[in-house]
């Protein structure tokens, strides 16, 4: 099952309001979701985001993949977020990269 972070759409019409959740990527957008994180609310001046921070760092850890609307989201509220995790996925390739190098000398 491939769980994506992705906005739903609530309100009414030409009012909307969106919540931030955990859902599989087969479900319709404001379909049945896993988790609700957070909520993004954009008439407010300026727009209101409401993040659990935790449950989405555990989501993103487990392999959740954020739309990229979410994505800019959580950069926002978690300032070096995904900085820390570009730099742990770097490190993982240049330890297996000298670990090829060393193996084939």
């Amino acid at each position: 099952m491939a769980v994506t972070l992705r906005l739903t759409r609530k309100g009414r019409t030409k009012r909307p309001f969106y919540r931030i959740v955990a859902a599989d990527k087969e479900k319709r957008r404001d379909g049945r979701f896993l988790e609700l994180l957070g909520t993004y609310d954009v008439l407010q001046d300026p727009p209101v985001i409401n993040l659990n921070q935790e449950r989405a760092k555990y989501w993103i850890e487990k392999g959740a993949k954020p739309s990229p609307t979410v994505q800019h989201i959580i950069s926002k509220e978690i300032p070096g977020y995904y900085e820390e995790i570009e730099k742990g996925r770097l490190a993982k390739i240049q330890a297996k990269r000298a670990k090829r190098k060393a193996a084939a000398k």
